[in-house]
């Protein structure tokens, strides 16, 4: 799933020319074995257009004066794939003392922007690490954008999620009456515990939303099914949030906390992981169910070493479930109970068009491919690298090659088919660049 990304510095995109040959790499601090990571950093503005040339300078977080290395973005806003020192891997795969991952400062400049820091990047042995960065137009006396991504939940100390019941009394008296699992486009993140009146409120994309809350959870080199299930249950808090309308039911103006005491870690400007990445655009419409119980599940969990929560999912003993096989649903049965199951939302929202129920390729035909094509074009308006297509709902060579061009920028696994993952990629990205209210 992480498609050895790891290992050595590659091209970013297809025809893009980021600064720096392939097979280079950073070199790292001494004291102790170290394994290899690396890291992307993906730059576009508020309005997700990329910023092509900006500069990308890096060092360690702690020694910020000693530039390691300086790149720049290729056309597509993107660096080449940076291979990077990481403490072994290992570190991450059982309780440890010893940090698992190495923190690096990246700072972003391009002419016409407001300069970008974020301190705190995470970098992972053997996994890709993605930085996206959000620049904002030059204003006269703004102060530069600075961004510090604090500790892991698993590494740092956070006080410990507060017990609630699993299934909740839904009111009907609630701003929005939903009677059916929706998936929004956007959750309002309150940055703080909920009487913080000083925290900032955030709109995020849900899938970004769950990506980020995952990523600040649990490691990327765990186990495949042991990912999936963490993110099930994310996925299944976060839509019983959202279902039962809980905080606004309470007089608050958004969705859910960043507190791990009242719900899950979401870290502002933090890096995401591909591996991560790559499960949640797989069962993002996901959530998990009880026979007879309509809302999503309030699937409260904890470590399991620091903090014990008897009938909750344990991150680390969800681990180690991975390492004997344990599929995902069985490791979700084993700590919430065998009625626990895996149901799929029924709607969709910010998308044009949901996914047809079958992968487009070669041969295909019907709207389904002329509403790809259609997409492809407005998205190539910000992205040229992208062909221009012939609107004529036939999956022809011409429509193949734009396709694999768009998932060689975007980072998908270039096979020219229009699976699932692909199709809401190309709807999140056309949503973004045809959007005409400046995205939050």
């Amino acid at each position: 799933m992480d498609n050895n990304r790891s290992g050595r510095a590659v091209s970013a995109a297809p025809g893009g020319q980021a600064g720096r040959t392939a097979g280079s790499r950073i070199s790292g601090q001494s004291g102790g074995r170290t394994d290899q990571g690396s890291l992307q950093v993906v730059v576009s503005t508020e309005r997700n257009t990329p910023i092509p040339g900006a500069v990308v300078d890096i060092s360690y977080t702690g020694d910020s004066d000693q530039t390691l290395e300086e790149v720049r973005t290729n056309q597509n806003g993107r660096t080449e794939i940076l291979e990077l020192n990481a403490p072994p891997v290992e570190y991450s795969l059982s309780p440890s003392e010893q940090q698992p991952y190495t923190q690096y400062t990246v700072r972003i400049t391009a002419d016409g922007y407001e300069p970008v820091t974020v301190a705190g990047v995470e970098v992972l042995g053997d996994q890709l690490s993605l930085q996206n960065v959000r620049m904002k137009p030059l204003e006269p006396g703004e102060a530069p954008d600075v961004v510090t991504i604090p500790q892991h939940t698993l590494y740092g100390n956070y006080p410990p999620k507060i017990a609630e019941a699993e299934i909740k009394p839904v009111s009907s008296t609630g701003e929005i009456v939903l009677d059916r699992v929706v998936i929004p486009e956007f959750v309002i993140v309150h940055d703080g515990t909920p009487n913080d009146t000083s925290a900032a409120d955030y709109y995020v994309r849900y899938r970004d939303y769950i990506k980020n809350v995952a990523c600040s959870e649990i490691y990327a080199t765990w186990p495949r099914q042991t990912i999936i299930a963490n993110v099930l249950a994310i996925q299944s808090f976060t839509l019983n949030r959202v279902y039962t309308e809980w905080y606004r039911n309470r007089g608050y103006d958004f969705t859910i906390t960043s507190s791990t005491a009242f719900d899950q870690k979401w870290i502002y400007g933090r890096n995401l992981f591909e591996t991560i990445s790559t499960v949640v655009d797989e069962v993002f419409d996901h959530y998990l169910s009880r026979p007879n119980v309509r809302q999503p599940i309030l699937t409260q969990y904890c470590d399991g070493e620091r903090v014990q929560c008897p009938q909750w999912m344990t991150q680390w003993g969800s681990k180690y479930l991975g390492d004997q096989g344990y599929q995902a649903i069985e490791i979700l049965r084993y700590f919430y109970g065998s009625s626990m199951y895996i149901n799929t939302a029924e709607m969709i929202s910010g998308v044009p068009a949901s996914y047809p129920g079958y992968a487009l390729r070669i041969g295909s035909s019907g709207a389904a491919v002329r509403k790809i094509q259609e997409q492809l074009n407005a998205i190539a308006d910000s992205y040229p690298l992208i062909p221009k297509l012939a609107v004529d709902g036939i999956f022809g060579e011409r429509t193949q090659n734009a396709v694999r061009v768009f998932q060689g920028v975007f980072g998908l696994t270039p096979d020219g088919i229009v699976g699932s993952r692909t199709w809401y990629k190309i709807q999140e990205i056309y949503v973004a660049v045809t959007r005409i209210a400046e995205l939050i």
